[in-house]
């Protein structure tokens, strides 16, 4: 069977001024390091946080006194896994391959039609 696979990261960066400067150097900074293990295809977003007074969703990229802590999706594509835990395993260890001592949380798992 078949899945998409998406994963959370943060990202905390130094030095930054805005959200937007953050998210892009946040991007940037994983895809670096998903090229460097033939990675390329997992496509990489920027996050969405909920607002706990409205309830809304915006972007996980916030900068505090020039620190930024940036909440990045990663999906990949899983082909042949046996079952859902199967193909996050899979992810997981391809991508913690590329991402060291980063922690990876299972934010979906979507089975794909064949």
């Amino acid at each position: 069977m078949n899945y998409l696979v998406v994963l959370e990261v943060p990202v905390v960066l130094r030095n930054v001024g805005t959200r937007d400067d953050a998210a892009n150097i946040a991007i940037s900074q994983v895809g670096k390091k998903l090229k460097r293990v033939n990675l390329e295809y997992v496509k990489i977003d920027i996050g969405a946080s909920q607002c706990p007074m409205c309830s809304g969703l915006f972007s996980s990229a916030f900068v505090v006194g020039k620190m930024g802590l940036v909440g990045v999706y990663l999906t990949m594509k899983v082909f042949n896994a046996e079952n859902e835990k199967h193909a996050e395993n899979i992810a997981k260890s391809s991508i913690g391959r590329a991402l060291k001592d980063v922690p990876l949380k299972t934010y979906d798992i979507e089975r794909l039609k064949e």
